[in-house]
């Protein structure tokens, strides 16, 4: 390849082609004096007409990642992700040298590329060719590169020998610009110069040389065997040389003053001398540099390796006091080890008495376990109670828990509504996360599956691994739900005093069951439930409490028990003291009748009812819905009412003997009234069953194609297997449940 110098260092590219001009140039560091010259030459001559501008820096290739301590582990050896988090540091870093070189260029569309590999020239020639790159710039921080070109031994040398011939190269120096180019490498006159500059510069290095000799530091300390008897021989003989020569060199303006009396042969030889003194002199000189370099080098040596030995015995000197510190040490945990050896022996004789102790407590534990589990068992097992479900059963009857099957969300769980064998159930399903609540659910199955009564809700099943209890489904909610009147009817007064009647009944049941009475705890509207017929029944015993001693009312005891139930409806005293008796839902049930009197929150009630009583106004806190109150009926259950309100149980009235008997005489009294308004409306003659002559509840259609009262076709054909009506023998005893029919007497029932 051949190259031209530019003398004045103005170059320019030759013009660009048609379709783009890619400049780039190398850069080795920011503080480079030679990468910042080509960076500079490059932005005023070749940056106005690039179409891309790059920065090129060639990072070497990673083989090894130093430690803290000085060594380097080699790649192979580690983790991949380690050695690419390194490299990814290494390229961030060398991206770093670009930024004083984009802000020399000045321009936000400079392109930067970090190249990887331990051989520069080969780089960035590779990526020349690939990246289509027409003009390639190179610094070089030597003066006197144009003088060493001959080596070939550099980057811009290996670069401008093999660059393809369709990318130009620049290297930009201190003393000129180097281009590859067809023309032969002339030398220009800056190089000229400078060639004779450090020509005339050997005299003045004579001069040098004594002061230079004179401040040598003293290395006489340096007295290793291959530095005495070598290098010190070499500085002698230089020394003596150096002498010799200034002697002779100082002599030779005498000789040649002289000369001008002497002959033309002498002159020749003295020039001749003279010539030789002066390249022996500078023989010298270079020698005595080298070493002179080579002395510092040893110093600096010897200094390092010094300062390595002191900081090693420092390491040593910590390391033994570390030693001694480890050894105290151990010595204490020894004796630890020996304290904690006897305090083991002593424990493992306590552990081996409460593992007996513990023994015997577990097998009075498994003992009172198998006890409990027992009744358990009997209480969970199907023994004709109830009907034990299955979780598949109860899924098929909630359509999977469908939230268009739900219709309500009590305390402990939600309540679906369902159909079991053609019937419809009601299903309360308990939390998951209701740990909390599983003893009322197991209270709640235990005191209904034993207690069977009209106006208590019948549990018709149960599933309690599963937290489900299955009742009979009551069509009109709540009492809760026409006290307050919402979107339901307000019920007539003769419906409110049956129901008022029919829960006494169910109380007195519970306070008389056997062997022990049941107090239902939380007796409120909500848990009052009216089935298709407005009978009502009382349900949500999950609070009941079965009394095994029944505190005498004449006696005020005081418990620490938990209180349980609904604040508007709880005992004063069974609040205040914690004592439990039958009477408590005493105070419950007076509070309902004065809620189906007024249709109105249980709050300041009882004193409102006390003062309309005494004022002769009580027809002013009846309820408005109702015009046809009987007022001296309504009178007498209000004052009834008022003293089941009594704050203390000895003072509220006997419930068998004083509540029902008034309750069964009011209910009588609505029944006639009832009556009476029938006698008006005659049933349609379909509505008659034809065995009982009385308008039917639960219509079956038999064999005859005839529709009887459920229970007396049933009865029927136990017995016969002719039609009641016809005579003629039945096909089959099957029973189908006439639902239009059943639906329609509701229908006409409703409107009564």
């Amino acid at each position: 390849m051949k190259v031209k110098v530019d003398g004045d260092g103005n170059g320019a590219p030759p013009s660009a082609a048609a379709a783009m001009v890619n400049v780039a140039v190398a850069v080795k560091s920011a503080e480079g004096k030679g990468s910042q010259r080509a960076v500079r030459w490059a932005v005023e001559k070749l940056l106005p007409k690039a179409h891309r501008f790059f920065l090129i820096h060639v990072m070497p290739t990673i083989t090894a990642i130093p430690t803290p301590s000085g060594r380097s582990i080699p790649v192979n050896e580690l983790d991949d992700n380690v050695v690419e988090m390194y490299i990814e540091d290494m390229r961030a870093k060398c991206k770093e040298i670009f930024i004083p070189f984009k802000n020399l260029c000045n321009r936000k569309s400079v392109e930067t590329v970090v190249l990887e590999g331990d051989n520069p020239a080969t780089m960035l020639l590779q990526y020349v060719t690939q990246a289509g790159i027409n003009t390639l710039v190179l610094g070089s921080s030597s003066p006197s590169y144009f003088s060493r070109r001959q080596k070939d031994s550099g980057v811009p040398s290996v670069i401008l020998k093999h660059a393809p011939e369709s990318c130009d190269v620049y290297v930009v120096s201190s003393n000129g610009l180097l281009k590859n180019s067809l023309s032969p490498l002339l030398p220009t006159e800056t190089e000229v110069h400078t060639i004779n500059q450090q020509e005339s510069n050997v005299s003045y290095a004579a001069m040098e040389f004594n002061r230079r000799a004179s401040s040598l530091p003293n290395f006489t300390h340096l007295n290793s065997p291959a530095f005495a008897h070598g290098n010190s021989s070499i500085h002698f003989r230089s020394q003596q040389r150096y002498k010799q020569n200034v002697e002779e060199f100082t002599a030779g303006p005498e000789v040649v003053k002289g000369g001008h009396s002497s002959t033309c042969s002498e002159q020749s030889d003295i020039q001749a001398e003279m010539e030789r003194m002066r390249l022996e002199l500078q023989n010298t000189i270079a020698m005595y540099n080298q070493t002179c370099e080579h002395l510092i080098h040893a110093q600096n040596k010897v200094q390092l390796l010094s300062s390595e030995c002191i900081e090693e015995a420092r390491r040593v000197n910590a390391a033994q006091k570390r030693e001694e510190s480890l050894r105290k040490t151990a010595a204490e945990a020894k004796k630890k080890h020996v304290e904690t050896e006897k305090e083991v022996m002593i424990a493992r004789k306590l552990l081996a008495e409460e593992a007996c102790e513990r023994q015997i407590a577990e097998l009075k534990a498994l003992q009172q376990s198998l006890e409990k589990q027992k009744v358990v068992n009997a209480l969970m097992s199907c023994d004709g109670r109830y009907r034990r479900l299955t979780r598949e059963e109860i899924e098929v009857a909630t359509d999977f828990f469908s939230d268009s099957k739900m219709i309500g969300e009590g305390g402990y769980g939600k309540v679906y509504k369902g159909n079991l064998d053609h019937t419809p159930v009601a299903i309360k399903i308990l939390h998951p996360d209701a740990s909390q609540k599983k003893e009322e659910f197991l209270r709640e199955v235990e005191v209904l599956s034993q207690l069977h009564h009209p106006n208590i809700v019948l549990l018709l099943g149960a599933s309690p691994e599963n937290g489900c209890l299955v009742y009979e489904y009551m069509e009109n909610g709540s009492l809760e739900d026409y006290i307050f009147q919402g979107k339901n009817r307000p019920l007539p007064w003769f419906v409110r005093f049956r129901i008022l009647f029919e829960v006494a009944c169910g109380l007195a049941f519970l306070h008389n069951s056997k062997p022990e009475p049941v107090v239902h705890r939380d007796l409120k509207p909500g848990n009052i439930l009216l089935d298709k017929n407005y009978v009502s029944k009382i349900g949500d015993v999950g609070l009941a409490k079965i009394m095994s001693d029944i505190v005498p009312e004449s006696i005020t005891e005081y418990r620490d028990s938990i209180i349980a139930g609904t604040l508007a409806y709880m005992d004063p005293e069974y609040q205040r003291t914690g004592t439990l008796r039958p009477k408590s839902d005493l105070y419950a049930f007076g509070i309902i009748a004065l809620q189906l009197l007024a249709a109105c929150h249980p709050k300041g009630l009882i004193m409102k009812f006390e003062k309309a009583i005494v004022s002769d106004s009580l027809a002013d806190v009846l309820d408005k819905s109702v015009v046809d109150w009987p007022l001296i009926e309504a009178e007498e259950l209000a004052k009834m009412a008022l003293q089941c309100c009594k704050l203390r149980c000895r003072d509220r009235p006997d419930l068998e003997t004083e509540v029902l008997p008034l309750l069964k005489k009011l209910s009588e009294f609505a029944e006639m009234h009832v009556k009476s308004e029938k006698n008006l409306i005659q049933a349609p003659s379909q509505y008659f069953c034809p065995i009982l002559q009385e308008v039917m509840e639960s219509p079956h259609i038999a064999a005859d194609g005839f529709s009887y009262e459920h229970r007396a076709i049933k009865a029927w054909v136990d017995r016969h297997n002719v039609s009641p009506v016809t005579k003629q023998r039945l096909q089959h005893k099957m029973l189908t449940p006439n639902h239009t029919l059943r639906l329609a007497i509701q229908d006409w029932k409703s409107h009564l």
